[in-house]
């Protein structure tokens, strides 16, 4: 009886958060990021001022937590397609939320929440590979290039709209620009 009790609260978290979630995208079409309120938000999915601070701390907690599907969909190194090519899929079956966020509206505070989350999990991957000690180009620099180029690469690909490539080509291209920079850059120094 206890799992069957957590089990609803757990889809009733899920719900409410998707609502909220909803309702952030609706309102940064709308009106755009900077301009949408907490008030907004909890106006537009009916939901009161507690339940949505029980979830998340402000609109920016919320704006970080929708990104976090991508993190499950990041694939680690070796598994079925590479870790980069999670990213693209997601771009491509997620183009409400790309509209909405990285369209002139939500740009900046979305970008901005993007890069740092992908470059938490671009650099645990590298990290991953890095030989121990030092490596010829800082495995932060490499992250930094990895990211920007992942991120620069799927907006255009984004923006070209009607997608012309399949997320597969993306990535391959995407793979074929950085895999040989960060295999030279994460050889062992010289000394």
């Amino acid at each position: 009886m206890a799992q069957l009790a957590t089990g609803k609260v757990d889809r009733r978290v899920r719900r409410t958060r998707e609502l909220l979630r909803r309702a952030l995208l609706e309102l940064i079409l709308e009106k755009g990021y900077a301009r949408v309120t907490v008030q907004d938000i909890i106006d537009r999915a009916d939901v009161g001022r507690s339940t949505f601070y029980a979830h998340f701390r402000d609109k920016d907690d919320l704006l970080a937590y929708g990104l976090e599907a991508l993190r499950s969909a990041f694939v680690p190194a070796g598994s079925e397609g590479s870790p980069s090519l999670a990213v693209f899929e997601h771009f491509r079956e997620s183009q409400e939320v790309w509209q909405a966020m990285a369209g002139r509206r939500g740009a900046d505070a979305f970008a901005r929440q993007l890069h740092e989350f992908l470059t938490e999990l671009v650099g645990e991957q590298l990290r991953a590979r890095a030989p121990h000690g030092p490596t010829r180009v800082p495995v932060d620099a490499l992250v930094e290039f990895a990211v920007s180029t992942m991120i620069g690469l799927g907006m255009r690909w984004w923006r070209m709209g009607e997608e012309p490539y399949p997320a597969q080509e993306v990535d391959r291209l995407y793979l074929q620009l950085t895999e040989p920079a960060i295999e030279a850059g994460l050889r062992p120094a010289e000394r």
